[in-house]
């Protein structure tokens, strides 16, 4: 898998803060999709671009509930090469 290569693309960082399991979603990108979910305190990284929008979906998986939605620029993490490449999700357009 390549990265995201682009000025308008970035690398992006979440932690779940919560005791609960959380699904973040990307939906705002036409024709591209980014689906994962998150157990309680885990952190994710991933790569997006600028313009997307994370959805935080928090609670069990029948009942969860949109508990926020965060621009991906307010989540933004430096390129970093200590970061593993088992910690990076890629998704490509």
């Amino acid at each position: 898998m390549t990265t995201l290569k682009s000025p308008h693309k970035i690398l992006c960082r979440y932690t779940n803060h919560t005791s609960k399991f959380q699904v973040i979603r990307i939906t705002n990108i036409s024709h591209w999709f980014f689906e994962r979910t998150v157990i309680p305190w885990e952190t994710v990284i991933f790569e997006t671009f600028r313009e997307a929008q994370l959805e935080i979906h928090t609670g069990i998986m029948m009942s969860a509930i949109l508990s926020d939605i965060i621009p991906c620029t307010q989540l933004t993490q430096p390129y970093d090469m200590s970061i593993k490449q088992s910690q990076l999700m890629r998704k490509t357009a």
